[in-house]
């Protein structure tokens, strides 16, 4: 029973030490496998409204927000899209509001807000984010992901739970 009880204490430890590896103050380093999104595939918006300005290069959508990716889902309440150089066909940031949403078939984020930088790749979400991985969650006030390098950094007062073999 003792050797049981050890072998599930160091399982435990080595997949904190896997999750998450320090990456600076009240910082936490998180793997990514699920959010390597495609670059470069088609990114479709629904909505219950859309506004467009074009003299200020943004569509605002608004109700039932969903963005898709390939595997990558994002919904809110309302999104804000951000044009390069005014040029309507190529996307700078998308800035989703209220009851934000990330998701991909093996992880799932929910924040108040986030902002997806398709020219850099990057999510930053804030606002009592809440990760789950597998059974792990993870929860801060601050969450950015590198969608290249499958990557993320949590921060501001990181709690983390493991369940240990869910991964």
């Amino acid at each position: 029973m003792r050797f049981v009880r050890k072998l599930v204490c160091l399982a435990a430890c080595s997949l904190v030490l896997t999750l998450a590896q320090p990456a600076g103050a009240e910082g936490t380093a998180i793997a990514f496998k699920g959010l390597r999104a495609g670059a470069g595939e088609p990114v479709e918006i629904t909505a219950d409204t859309l506004t467009v300005s074009e003299a200020d290069a943004q569509g605002a959508f608004s109700g039932n927000v969903l963005v898709v990716q390939g595997d990558l889902r994002l919904s809110a309440d309302q999104l804000l899209v951000s044009y390069l150089g005014g040029d309507r066909k190529k996307i700078d940031k998308l800035t989703a509001t209220g009851n934000v949403l990330l998701s991909t078939p093996t992880e799932a984020a929910q924040g108040a807000s986030a902002v997806y930088s398709l020219t850099s790749r990057q999510i930053e979400m804030t606002g009592e984010v809440l990760l789950t991985q597998g059974g792990s969650v993870m929860s801060g006030s601050r969450l950015v992901v590198d969608l290249t390098k499958g990557t993320g950094q949590m921060s501001g007062r990181v709690k983390t739970v493991l369940q240990p073999g869910s991964n």
